[in-house]
Order: structure tokens, then C-alpha cells, then sequence
């Protein structure tokens, strides 16, 4: 069913919980991980005298991480190859699927909810909505976030409810005392 697992993964050190899953899949399925990580090319653009230090510290930081996950998954008996490419996050994990002959995606989703999820977006969501595969969401934490559990999300889901309502209410409040000054 699996022959080829697209594990995208983002610069740095931080865990990853979508590591143990695409290995999971991976030994179920006897397939290959393909380890992905996108070196972002805005950090090429940027000018100044440390301009290019940050972007070599970027594509280190992005190298280290796919050979740890690379070898992290290869300690578990699972075959992997690891990639760096440049570009935008969706559009490389976008054609790394087509290039790996990917059959699934395996990648991590942040809990983040309102403004946080607005400001910040979410490469995830995105490559859900364009992947021509299916995708396997991990949810994961900020650190020092708690774990958005379905009651905290059941609660987060009220409270946007009684404030659409409350919303409601007060223009349908407006509109009766507009009504009134016209009729008046």
C-alpha cells in the first residue's frame, strides 16, 4: 500500500512525533522514508552583514536535522534517504511528494488556535489542502503549551460560538435601534 513515505521535517533540533509514525508506517509497509527538509529562500534575500551567516546557519541547521532523522530512523531498521532543497516549505514538500513517488505524508501539526494560528499559518494545513496524497497529521505542542485536548477543544469551539451570538445580538440590536431612528 506504502512503498514510498514523505517525512518532511523543519531546521533545528526540535522533536519531531512524527518521526516513531512514518517509522511505524514504514516497517508496517516496508517502505522507504524519504526525510525532507526546506532551506526557506527568504533567508537568501535578506541583506546586511549577517545575511549570510543566517542563511548558512539555516541550511546547516536544516542538513543536521535530515541526517539525525536519517539516522534515527535507520538505528530502527528502516530504510531512509534524507534531503535538503531550497524553496518555500509547501512547494518543496509539494515536489518532493512527485519526486519521491510519495504514497503518504507524514508531518507533525502544531496546536495552535486563533490569532496564533492566523499570524503564523500553518505549512501543514496548507500541504494537506495541495497534497495529491493522503496526509498523516501528529499533533504537537509549542514547548510549555499543554496538549489542546478534545474537551479543550470542545470548550474553544463554545466560546467562539457565544461570541459569533454575542456578535449576532448586538448587530441585530443595531439594526433594530437604526430602524427605529428611520421610522422616527
Amino acid at each position: 500500500m506504502y512503498d514510498d513515505i514523505l517525512l518532511p521535517v523543519a531546521p533545528g533540533g526540535e522533536a519531531n512525533d512524527a518521526v516513531p509514525h512514518a517509522a511505524s508506517l514504514a516497517e508496517r509497509y516496508d517502505a522507504t522514508v524519504h526525510v525532507v527538509s526546506a532551506v526557506d529562500t527568504v533567508a537568501r534575500t535578506l541583506r546586511g552583514p549577517q545575511a549570510g551567516a543566517f542563511a548558512e546557519r539555516v541550511e546547516s541547521a536544516a542538513q543536521e536535522r535530515v541526517e539525525a532523522v536519517t539516522a534515527e530512523l535507520e538505528a530502527a531498521g528502516v530504510d531512509a534517504v534524507g534531503d535538503l532543497r531550497q524553496g518555500e516549505p509547501v512547494d518543496v514538500i509539494e515536489n518532493a511528494i512527485a519526486d519521491a513517488g510519495a504514497d503518504i505524508v507524514v508531518m507533525p501539526s502544531h496546536a495552535r488556535s486563533g490569532l496564533r494560528r492566523v499570524l503564523l499559518g500553518s505549512v501543514t494545513e496548507k500541504v494537506v489542502r495541495v497534497s495529491p496524497v493522503p496526509v498523516v497529521t501528529v499533533p504537537m505542542t509549542d514547548e510549555g503549551d499543554e496538549p489542546v485536548t478534545r474537551e479543550d477543544d470542545e470548550a474553544m469551539s463554545r466560546e467562539d460560538d457565544e461570541a459569533t451570538s454575542r456578535e449576532e445580538d448586538e448587530a441585530a440590536t443595531r439594526e433594530d435601534d437604526e430602524t427605529a431612528d428611520d421610522e422616527a
